[in-house]
Formats: structure tokens, sequence, C-alpha cells
């Protein structure tokens, strides 16, 4: 939902329809979707909201998620009084009375886990958020937070897709894997660059990417997407187009099928360099 934007009711409505009509159920969003769009903080949430309200019965279709916790100008407060407050208008925003999942959206390197934990937990007892995550902590900051957490962590959300290596490389998939958190991957198309890519390592990355789209029938960012998805950890693809086509595109990920050879293909030439 990060680009999840404007004032047309019916074409957000559309964009909500095509993901659940492709089997796509998670809906992320946040608090800060908004000003990137050159509109406020909270914009995005807002018309998801006018969407849910035109519809009542649309909100139990969905695992709703959002994040809080990145202010403008600070940049980052995940102290008590900040994240109640920003659930709370998160809550009123979106016209609900709960969400499925709310993550902090970067960590706040000057509150302590334990006061993170305990304004979680609080706001778990209240039945305002169902499950609790991260977004862009390090392996060291998730197994801060779990440690006060008394209930799970059950996402994790990094930047991960065939360009962007940090989470396999930094131990973040492992981890998840041994807490049994999901993995949420944002820009799992780098950026963009493998629909449109410009270096030597982009373009050897999606010739690789290639080669099996062509054998699945599939758009090449359909297999970037299968790709993530084959991981063990099996990360789940946040997808951030607001296009209906290319929304339902994205279902084909479910097509393909990686070959150990196929996938190892992809990740050495993303490391541009061979495999011990």
């Amino acid at each position: 939902m990060w680009r999840f934007k404007g004032d047309d009711l019916a074409a957000a409505r559309a964009l909500v329809d095509a993901a659940l009509e492709s089997g796509i159920t998670l809906f992320d969003t946040a608090d800060i979707y908004g000003p990137d769009n050159g509109e406020g903080f909270g914009a995005s949430e807002r018309l998801l909201g006018r969407v849910f309200a035109a519809d009542r019965g649309l909100r139990d279709r969905m695992v709703l998620a959002t994040k809080g916790g990145i202010v403008i100008g600070t940049p980052y407060d995940s102290s008590a009084d900040y994240l109640q407050f920003a659930i709370d208008a998160s809550l009123s925003r979106l016209g609900v009375d709960h969400v499925d999942l709310w993550q902090i959206h970067r960590p706040d390197i000057l509150t302590h886990p334990q006061e993170i934990a305990r304004t979680l937990e609080d706001a778990h007892k209240a039945g305002k958020i169902g499950a609790v995550g991260v977004s862009n902590f390090t392996v060291a900051q998730i197994e801060a937070l779990t440690h006060f957490l008394p209930m799970p962590l059950a996402t994790t959300q990094p930047e991960f897709s065939a360009l962007t290596l940090a989470p396999i490389v930094s131990g973040e998939l492992d981890v998840a894997m041994r807490m049994d958190m999901a993995v949420m991957a944002w820009s799992p198309l780098g950026g963009g660059r493998i629909a449109d890519p410009h270096s030597e390592r982009e373009r050897a990355v999606v010739a690789a990417l290639r080669r099996v789209a062509e054998r699945y029938g599939v758009s090449v960012t359909a297999a970037a997407l299968s790709w993530i998805m084959a991981h063990p950890a099996r990360p789940i693809p946040i997808v951030g187009s607001q296009t209906p086509a290319r929304i339902r595109e994205s279902a084909d990920a479910y097509k393909v099928r990686w070959t150990r050879a196929e996938w190892y293909a992809v990740l050495t030439a993303s490391r541009e360099e061979p495999l011990p």
C-alpha cells in the first residue's frame, strides 16, 4: 500500500479487488505512507478506511497490517507514549477497532526494548493489535525485543530481492526460521531495477531470472517474486504495484518451480562472484 493514494474511491477499490481476486490477502500499509506521494501523513490508511466504509464486509476478507514509529523530522520514536498514540491514530484512520498485525517501522535506538515490549503487550491485551512485528531491524535488535516480549514476534520485514541479499548475509532469514517469524520482503523487485536493469550486474541477474520465466511462460517480475519465495524461510514479497493488471500478474509467481542450480545461478549473478 506504499503508493496507495488519491481521491478516486472506485480506483482504490479496484486495486483491492484485484489483489483479493488473485488470492492475495495480506495488505500492508503504514501511517507514514502519504508524504512520499505528495499527500499528508496517514493518507494511505485514510484512503483504505474509506474503502472499508463503503463495504463493511471487505475488512474481514484480508489480513490487515500497518506500521508506525516514523516521525517526520525526528525521525524515529518508539516510546510508550508515541506508540500508544500511533496505534490509536492508525485505527481511527482505517476505521477499524483492531489490526491483525502491527509493526514497528524503523528501530528507535533511544527506546529500551523492554519499554517497547510493554507497550505492544498492552495494545495486544486491549485487542487493538492481533500480532506484533518489526521492520528494518537488525538481528540483534530482533533478539533483544524478543527477549522482553511475552508473545512471539510474528514478522520481520527487511528489504530483500534478487538484487538485495542483505537478509541472507546478515542471518536474518535464519533467525526468522529459528523463531518461526514470517518474512515480509519489501522492494522485492529491487526498486524497479529488475524491470528496468541498467548495470552489468542487474542485467546478469535479470538474464538468469528470464531463463526460468520463459520456461514457465511468466514475466521476469513474477520469476523474481518466486525466487524470493523459494527460500525455506518462505518470504512473502510485498507487491507495491498500483496497477490492477500487474497485481494480478504477480500471482503468476506461484506457477514457477526452481531447481537448485537455477536458484543459485541468480544468487551467483547477484553476488558477482562464484560461491565457495
